[in-house]
């Protein structure tokens, strides 16, 4: 098996070492996208839970609040209107302990018969 010139022998260890931090901030973005994914589907189902809640006289902070963990509580908002309730949840950022951006949702509501 023939050996490779000694001037690009390790060339492949260095060029490994220097993407590495490429790939984890490729990784973490990513990762960062699914944070926000899950944030946004979750807005709507504590939108539907707070809805629900409000047409049957409950309350709709507390319906909201139930349906989302821990993590997604600090930065619950909501509203409720005449015709629907919108929730805004903040999404945590991966890194450093605040939020990137906050994502909201709206359900309307609808009269329930007797």
């Amino acid at each position: 098996m023939p050996h490779p010139p000694p001037d690009v022998a390790g060339q492949a260890s260095v060029e490994t070492v220097a993407l590495l931090p490429l790939v984890a901030l490729v990784a973490a973005l990513i990762w960062q996208g699914v944070l926000v994914g899950q944030a946004a589907w979750l807005a709507g189902a504590a939108a539907r839970g707070a809805a629900r809640a409000q047409a049957l006289d409950g309350d709709p902070r507390a319906a909201a609040r139930a349906v989302l963990p821990e993590r997604l509580r600090g930065g619950l908002a909501v509203r409720v209107g005449e015709e629907d309730v919108r929730v805004r949840v903040r999404v945590p950022a991966l890194v450093g302990g605040g939020s990137v951006l906050a994502v909201s949702a709206r359900a309307h509501l609808q009269e329930q018969g007797s």
